[in-house]
């Protein structure tokens, strides 16, 4: 399906664009693209999962990838930025269990929730906690909404609808932004303000169209162990558990209360809006974990500027993947090809176009980054312990899975109406014949799914885009099937593996507008920002005061 949105947001498409010469983009070597996608999405790389033997491999490879691609090492001569992270292995199997109400409910591991931990100890236990129904779980003061407004659940189990209020707004007004996701919307942020409210366990309730994917998405992303930063404190400010419930498992826990579950869920989208408690209903889980601490690693390379090599363009992509995962037909390798070897193959590509083109004015940063399947970790922690000052950074593109069923007619920008590096888009998109179009899907949030978010969030304009449905070959009805497919049936999946067969077509094509956009900023003396009523402007200006 697909949605008819603002005037505002359309202009991306029609508006038009000054001429402007654009840097020529060196022939993209597509041997090197397949070459990189399939090693590092084979069996032996044993889906590049962080803090494993796998990821030893797998930056070995790629530094060595971008060293010879003419990139020197960009962390004080070395070719890795450690990443301190800690491990938390859950014994499987648990139930989430469901007394007081009208009888109990054992929600089974896998087939009705999946449930984790952040805190770092050994023995995790919510005994008889008290169950309530917090809607979306939003606390958004500068929106007039808060669905914690008068509650205590200190203690307590809440229960979270996934996204927005407003999601199925069907254009872009609405509190939260109507269809469009905003970051209130996403799984992390509901995990952490139901941890600031001193919630004992936080558990969303899935939904296929809202989450965007399945829920066996939501399994083989969340079941084994889990990642996180290894700070000080260990995490005892979480949760002691968060996880998701099916739909029918949601139902059934809200039969058992007496309570109307597409009565409340409605209720639950309106202003004013107050939470239900479950009297009666209790919630119980347990289980063992094993804690282990490890350094992975971000990989950077680096071209250094000509002219002003103190000044940073950045492209940034993840090499991670889930590692082995829930089997399919046998397979429990989640290989990653097209998420995201496709992208690390994409970042050795333009290091290699740019060593044809010669050194830039500027330096340009080639950063992959670890744990972005375990929450942005790798992404967020260079952001917050940057080898180049943010505050120097120019801008970047941020490269997550490639097109690799044909040429595309349009460009998706991702998270639009939110930067200048747009109208750089829109230059390159121009001079190889393609149009901007409205992101066709708002709802799912990509915006806050991926690297480039760690970035802006601290003020630095990135920019985030792929290619749209509308195929030379077989237009928008053959694209969007294909994009469907592969969210259905490979993502986040056993069957993400390399195919000899792709259509590297759109690579290339895409891979011209992330070179002339880099290569523009890089040979430029402009520093683009964000528009002004973006939320990270302020961050911005602030950061480049007095500069």
């Amino acid at each position: 399906m697909r949605f008819t949105f603002a005037a505002s947001l359309l202009a991306l498409a029609t508006a038009s664009v000054a001429p402007a010469a654009q840097p020529a983009a060196p022939a993209i070597d597509v041997a090197t693209l397949k070459d990189i996608t399939k090693t590092l999405s084979d069996d032996s790389f044993q889906g590049r999962a962080p803090a494993t033997p796998a990821e030893d491999k797998t930056v070995a490879f790629i530094a060595n990838r971008f060293a010879k691609a003419g990139l020197k090492p960009g962390n004080n001569g070395q070719w890795y930025q450690d990443v301190p992270l800690v491990e938390l292995t859950p014994t499987p199997g648990f139930p989430i269990r469901i007394t007081g109400g009208k009888g109990p409910i054992d929600l089974a591991y896998k087939a009705d929730q999946i449930s984790w931990s952040y805190q770092v100890q050994p023995r995790i236990a919510v005994e008889n906690s008290d169950i309530v129904f917090v809607g979306y779980g939003i606390n958004a003061p500068e929106r007039g909404w808060n669905d914690y407004a008068g509650l205590d659940v200190k203690g307590k189990t809440v229960l979270i609808l996934v996204n927005d209020p407003d999601w199925k707004t069907q254009t872009l007004d609405g509190p939260f932004g109507g269809r469009a996701m905003t970051y209130y919307g996403r799984w992390d942020y509901k995990y952490a303000e139901a941890a600031r409210q001193g919630a004992a366990a936080a558990i969303i309730i899935h939904d296929t169209e809202p989450a965007a994917y399945g829920f066996n998405v939501v399994v083989s992303s969340n079941v084994g162990s889990q990642l996180g930063f290894d700070e000080p404190g260990n995490h005892m400010d979480q949760s002691k558990a968060v996880g998701w419930v099916t739909n029918d498992g949601a139902r059934r826990i809200f039969a058992s209360a007496g309570q109307d579950f597409d009565k409340l869920i409605a209720a639950a989208g309106q202003k004013g809006f107050k939470a239900v408690p479950f009297t009666g209903l209790k919630a119980s889980l347990a289980f063992d974990q094993g804690i282990r601490r490890q350094k992975s690693k971000n990989v950077v390379g680096v071209i250094p500027g000509k002219s002003r090599p103190n000044e940073y363009v950045l492209y940034s992509g993840h090499w991670d993947h889930l590692g082995i995962c829930e089997p399919v037909a046998g397979d429990n390798i989640c290989n990653g090809a097209v998420d995201n070897a496709s992208g690390i193959a994409a970042l050795t590509a333009l290091a290699e176009a740019y060593r044809t083109a010669g050194q830039p004015e500027r330096s340009v940063i080639f950063l992959a980054v670890t744990a972005e399947e375990s929450g942005l970790l790798g992404s967020e922690y260079y952001a917050a312990n940057p080898i180049y000052p943010l505050a120097d950074t120019v801008g970047g593109v941020n490269i997550d899975s490639l097109n690799v069923i044909g040429k595309a007619k349009d460009v998706v920008v991702v998270g639009p109406g939110k930067s200048e590096l747009e109208d750089y888009l829109k230059r390159a998109a121009s001079a190889e014949g393609r149009v901007l179009v409205p992101e066709p899907t708002p709802e799912k949030g990509f915006y806050y799914r991926s690297d480039h978010f760690s970035f802006a969030r601290l003020g630095v304009p990135m920019i985030y885009f792929e290619s749209g449905d509308d195929l030379v070959e077989g237009g928008t009805a053959r694209g969007a099937a294909l994009s469907e497919d592969y969210i259905a049936n490979r993502y986040h999946g056993p069957k993400d593996e390399y195919d000899p067969n792709w259509d590297w077509s759109g690579a290339v094509s895409d891979l011209k507008l992330f070179y002339a956009i880099g290569r523009e900023l890089a040979d430029s003396d402009k520093w683009p920002n964000w528009y002004p009523d973006a939320e990270f402007r302020a961050i911005r200006d602030k950061s480049r005061a007095g500069k």
